[in-house]
């Protein structure tokens, strides 16, 4: 299988809030270990430099394919507020958004989403095979104010995930 094309990433200045709020998405992504084969995802909604959610990946532990680290983190901040819409939040995830997660943030109108390792930085296990293009999705999509920031912590984020170019087995990858 090959890697996802890359898309290009606005090259974005990221603030020092920017960088504290993923290493604690990183925290969040290893606190049930650091085993890549287990995909541990962090994700963290801050607003007004509150923390509104901080969840990891539970897909497993549910069971539930919806589960992912975004998908929770926005279903705790809106419960949390007791509000559908999370207008002016940031949503940090240590791994490029998915599809499923990129649609979610729109819906729950998040106001950006910042994340660390792209799916070029990791294996591509980790993504569909054809790989929906979350940048190309936001432009096309129901409003033109989320922004999507890749590259925070970038390094630190894809060491929690097999590397591009690891040769493991069909039988234990993901999305095949």
């Amino acid at each position: 299988m090959s890697a996802p094309a890359a898309f290009p990433v606005p090259e974005v200045a990221m603030t020092e809030d920017d960088e504290k709020w993923m290493r604690m998405a990183i925290e969040v992504a290893r606190s049930k270990g650091s085993d890549p084969a287990s995909s541990p995802l962090g994700a963290v909604i801050v607003l007004d430099g509150k923390v509104l959610a901080a969840e990891r990946n539970q897909t497993q532990d549910l069971p539930d394919a919806t589960a992912h680290a975004e998908m929770m983190a926005i279903r705790r901040a809106c419960e949390g507020t007791g509000e559908m819409e999370l207008r002016g939040a940031t949503l940090y995830s240590t791994l490029q958004p998915c599809g499923m997660c990129t649609m979610a943030s729109i819906w729950s109108k998040v106001g950006r989403v910042v994340y660390g390792a792209g799916a070029a930085d990791v294996h591509p296990m980790y993504f569909e095979t054809r790989h929906v293009d979350t940048l190309d999705f936001v432009r096309k999509a129901y409003r033109d104010d989320l922004v999507i920031e890749g590259g925070c912590l970038r390094d630190e984020c894809a060491t929690l995930y097999y590397h591009p170019d690891d040769d493991l087995p069909a039988d234990e990858q993901a999305n095949l």
